[in-house]
């Protein structure tokens, strides 16, 4: 919930509520800059009433065009959609040339030379490290900056002007995964060198300033549980376009 603007909790929450008369609300799998998409997403409510109608129906006819209800799953009441969560990823998507069709789900940087391998070195760092203080905006609110990165890696389509960063891990510090991008950006375009940027892993300290990368190239794309292991549902253009390229 924000104040003074329109969060996709409060739509939910009032669409639920409307559906139950009561006040229903809900706990989400993580919270999400604005701009910022998620493909897969999980949250939870308790109502220990049952009904007979279809619930995804219903509130997908409720619902604006950009939020999307796919499946409704009964858990025992110890499940938590946010501090259950084992493993979280992220896919952020850059083009390098105007297109009007990607300008909402993809970030634009007309960088036509960035050297994508050394990109590439940089992201299979990231998974000889677990102290990310130095990527994260504000360090002193969090109680670790801990993170266990299971897998990160750099994809490009065969003409080298599409890029997907893909990261996996436990959990993800404030601003981290765009501020990533950033630094992995200045490397592909030469204002960074590989060096500094492993400097700031085995340093962990957080720089003055950061070039963060913009929001809308970011996708929460995939949530895991002890309990629930369901494959993302949406498959989007910029999945189903395009041919990826493991660097």
């Amino acid at each position: 919930m924000q104040k003074g603007v329109v969060s996709i909790q409060e739509v939910i929450e009032k669409n639920l509520s409307k559906v139950f008369k009561k006040p229903i609300y809900v706990v989400g799998c993580g919270r999400t800059d604005a701009e910022v998409h998620s493909s897969q997403y999980f949250l939870h409510f308790e109502n220990t009433e049952p009904w007979e109608f279809d619930l995804v129906f219903r509130l997908n006819k409720m619902l604006p065009p950009d939020i999307a209800v796919f499946d409704v799953i009964p858990v025992d009441s110890e499940a938590h959609a946010r501090f259950g969560a084992t493993k979280r990823t992220y896919d952020y998507y850059i083009h390098t040339y105007k297109d009007p069709f990607l300008r909402n789900i993809s970030t634009l940087y007309t960088e036509h030379k960035l050297d994508i391998p050394k990109m590439a070195e940089a992201v299979r760092m990231l998974e000889k490290y677990e102290d990310f203080k130095a990527f994260c905006i504000t360090p002193d609110a969090h109680s670790t900056t801990i993170c266990k990165i299971s897998s990160a890696a750099l994809f490009t389509n065969k003409e080298g002007d599409r890029i997907r960063f893909q990261i996996t891990s436990n959990r993800f510090l404030r601003g981290m995964i765009r501020i990533i991008v950033g630094k992995l950006l200045q490397i592909g375009s030469g204002e960074m060198k590989l060096e500094e940027f492993e400097e700031l892993l085995i340093t962990k300290i957080t720089p003055p300033k950061f070039d963060v990368a913009h929001p809308q190239g970011l996708f929460l794309s995939e949530i895991k549980y002890p309990f629930l292991d369901i494959p993302p549902r949406s498959s989007f253009a910029l999945h189903q376009n395009t041919d990826w390229i493991k660097i």
